[in-house]
C-alpha cells in the first residue's frame, strides 16, 4: 500500500499564472493558527461584532479572533410577483444604466454632441434591458413568477480566540458585559 504523496510544486502541473505553489510551502498559515477556544457567544451578529469592536479598542490583537455562525439557515423573502411587464421594466432599468455608462465613455472621447450620444446610448440600453428583461422571464414558463431577497442566518455567533489569547479576550468581554449590565441595571 502506498500513501499518497503531498502536493510539491515539483508535482503540480503549470497554470495559466504558472506553477502552483502549495499553502504547505510556501509558508501559509491559516488565519487562526493555533487551536481557537470559545470566548462568548451571542444570539445576534451585532452583539459579536460589538464584543470584537471592544477587544480591537481595547488593544486585544483581533488578527487572532474569529466570528463563527453556528446553526446556518438560508431564508427566501418574497418581495412580489414577478409578471412580464415587471420583468421588462426591471431589464429596461439595468439597461438605462448600462446605456448612460456608455454614453458617458462615448460622450467623453468622441466628437459629437455630448447630450445627443448620452440620450441615444440610454434609450438603446433601456430598449434592448426589456427585451432581454421579458424574454428571459417569458422562457423560464411561469416556473418562478416572484422576485425574493436571500440572506444567511445564524442562530448563534461565536466569537473564537486563539488559546494563547482566550484569557485576555475573556477578560476583556466580562468587563464589557460588566458595563453593558451595570448601564442597564441605572436605566442609561
Amino acid at each position: 500500500m502506498t500513501t499518497p504523496a503531498t502536493p510539491t510544486s515539483a508535482n503540480l502541473p503549470p497554470g495559466p499564472a504558472g506553477t502552483p505553489v502549495p499553502p504547505s510551502a510556501a509558508g501559509a498559515t491559516p488565519a487562526l493558527a493555533s487551536p481557537t477556544v470559545t470566548v462568548a457567544s451571542y444570539p445576534d451578529y451585532p452583539s459579536a461584532q460589538r464584543a470584537v469592536d471592544y477587544l480591537s479598542d481595547n488593544g486585544f490583537p483581533v488578527e487572532h479572533t474569529a466570528i463563527v455562525g453556528t446553526n446556518l439557515r438560508l431564508v427566501e423573502n418574497i418581495l412580489g410577483r414577478l409578471t412580464t411587464a415587471r420583468a421588462a421594466l426591471a431589464g429596461g432599468a439595468s439597461g438605462a444604466w448600462f446605456g448612460l455608462f456608455i454614453g458617458v465613455l462615448l460622450g467623453i472621447f468622441g466628437a459629437s454632441s455630448w447630450l445627443g450620444v448620452v440620450l441615444a446610448s440610454v434609450l438603446i440600453g433601456a430598449a434592448w434591458g426589456a427585451i432581454f428583461g421579458a424574454s428571459a422571464h417569458a422562457m423560464t414558463k411561469g416556473r418562478r413568477d416572484f422576485t425574493s431577497r436571500s440572506s444567511l442566518e445564524a442562530e448563534q455567533y461565536a466569537v473564537a480566540v486563539d488559546a494563547d489569547h482566550a484569557e485576555r479576550a475573556r477578560q476583556l468581554l466580562v468587563r464589557l458585559n460588566w458595563r453593558a449590565n451595570e448601564a442597564g441595571s441605572t436605566g442609561t
